[in-house]
């Protein structure tokens, strides 16, 4: 149990309980506190970062959605034209059919997962991301992985995937497959189970491939349950 800093003070001042509990509940508030910290931090830092040209040109950074404590990360390209006017990842048409995906599943953005693209700026025209940009924007989505440590991640999107998994390959080849992506370096680093499929806005243009991406998302729900 976290307690509230009231907690902490009456428990203080009248003096109740073993002193060893009274530590490990003080210990966990800071630590609590020190991750909040950490969050704001970066956030302010994306909302800031001038890494790329795509700073001038952006309405908006799009830091990510959805919760900081939940099990699992999904991991877009970039964001839309929606995304930049809203501050917001997978809105729009993408967003609509990527919550009918969840719901499917039975889970929700708001409560089950962390969302985020590998870039924080929408690409003019909605293009596809330069390696500059990507490389720019790389250190914000490894420092979010680094505080969500999630057990689990679902990859969407071949630019996405590829920029994870070091692979210059297709989602063809990619999905179905468990993948292995390493977070951070040395003694820090960390191995998260990972998923490949097809983006939400590819399926919008290509229906054929939804009975695909359904079996994805029933792949990732085992990979998750056995993680």
């Amino acid at each position: 149990m976290i307690w509230s800093d009231a907690q902490i003070r009456a428990w203080q001042a009248l003096e109740l309980g073993p002193r060893w509990q009274l530590k490990v509940t003080l210990q966990a508030k800071q630590a609590e506190v020190s991750v909040v910290k950490h969050w704001e931090q970066l956030r302010a830092s994306v909302a800031s970062c001038q890494s790329c040209a795509l700073a001038r040109s952006r309405q908006q950074t799009v830091f990510g959605s959805g919760t900081v404590t939940g099990q699992w990360a999904l991991i877009g390209e970039a964001p839309g034209a929606e995304e930049d006017l809203q501050g917001e990842a997978f809105v729009g048409m993408a967003g609509q059919l990527l919550d009918q995906m969840l719901s499917a599943m039975g889970w929700n953005r708001h409560k089950d997962l962390f969302i985020a693209n590998v870039l924080k700026c929408r690409p003019p025209g909605n293009r596809n991301p330069s390696p500059e940009e990507i490389s720019a924007c790389a250190g914000h989505l490894s420092a979010q992985l680094q505080l969500l440590r999630p057990k689990a991640m679902l990859v969407m999107g071949r630019i996405a995937a590829q920029h994870l998994l070091g692979q210059d390959v297709s989602i063809a080849s990619l999905r179905g497959k468990p993948q292995s992506v390493r977070i951070g370096s040395g003694a820090e680093a960390f191995e998260v189970p990972t998923l490949v499929t097809y983006h939400p806005a590819y399926l919008l243009r290509n229906l054929e491939d939804k009975a695909k991406a359904w079996e994805d998302l029933n792949s990732f729900a085992d990979l998750l349950g056995r993680t």
